[in-house]
């Protein structure tokens, strides 16, 4: 099949988010715009939504944040391995 050039215009900055979204979705910004039309053409429509968290791009860093937090309310955050390890090993009798 024959493939053609889509060209258009769009300010700076709208270019940088966009391209700044779709690294963060794991594709570049032509992959995106090529799954836009395909799937226009499967729906005959706009048929999705593709969003990010805006609360959090990282669920592993907010786990450890969570866990940093309730260690410091607990006031065992300044805790050594050595008494990581014993508390550990008391929990496991």
């Amino acid at each position: 099949m024959a493939s053609s050039l889509v060209q258009f215009r769009t300010d700076d900055a709208s270019k940088i988010q966009a391209i700044s979204i779709c690294e963060k979705l794991g594709i570049d910004l032509p992959t995106y715009m090529r799954m836009c039309i395909s799937r226009l053409i499967q729906s005959n429509g706009i048929p999705f939504s593709m969003t990010l968290d805006s609360k959090s791009e990282n669920k592993g860093l907010d786990a450890m944040k969570a866990a940093s937090l309730i260690a410091e309310q607990n006031g065992i955050a300044d805790m050594s391995l050595d008494e990581i390890n014993a508390e550990i090993a008391e929990a496991r009798k």
